[in-house]
């Protein structure tokens, strides 16, 4: 019978987890996260002086995501690379997207603004204000 899966219950206190802790709630082997380590880019736990591997949020979160393309879905590595780096061009035009919207609704913030000082004007001003 293989390895049984043992969930890590994230805490938001909790900074980091261990090799062991992740490879039990993939039910992997350690070795194979230290595989994947040399083969993806995006898993980077950081390592003690000691050699110690520390996992974050986000790095469990990139194991989960290779696991799933290799473990459930089935693709090779050089499969599970390609769909993370198209992944990667949909999240920086994802990003781009997002920033751009945020100039857009800072310049519709400061328009209004300046709206709201005209109105201000108009309403103390006994002339009109051409239209």
């Amino acid at each position: 019978m293989g390895k049984r899966k043992r969930p890590i219950q994230f805490d938001d206190k909790r900074l980091f987890y261990s090799i062991q802790e992740v490879a039990a709630h993939f039910a992997v082997n350690v070795s194979l996260l230290r595989f994947w380590e040399k083969e993806f880019d995006n898993i980077n736990p950081k390592k003690t002086a000691g050699g110690t591997r520390q996992y974050t949020k986000d790095d469990v979160h990139q194991v989960e995501i290779i696991y799933r393309l290799v473990k459930e879905k089935g693709l090779t590595l050089e499969g599970a690379r390609q769909t993370l780096k198209a992944r990667k061009d949909d999240e920086t035009k994802r990003i781009e997207a997002l920033e751009r919207l945020k100039e857009i609704r800072n310049d519709l913030v400061s328009l209004e603004d300046e709206f709201d000082r005209l109105h201000e004007y108009q309403k103390y001003t006994k002339t009109p204000v051409e239209e």
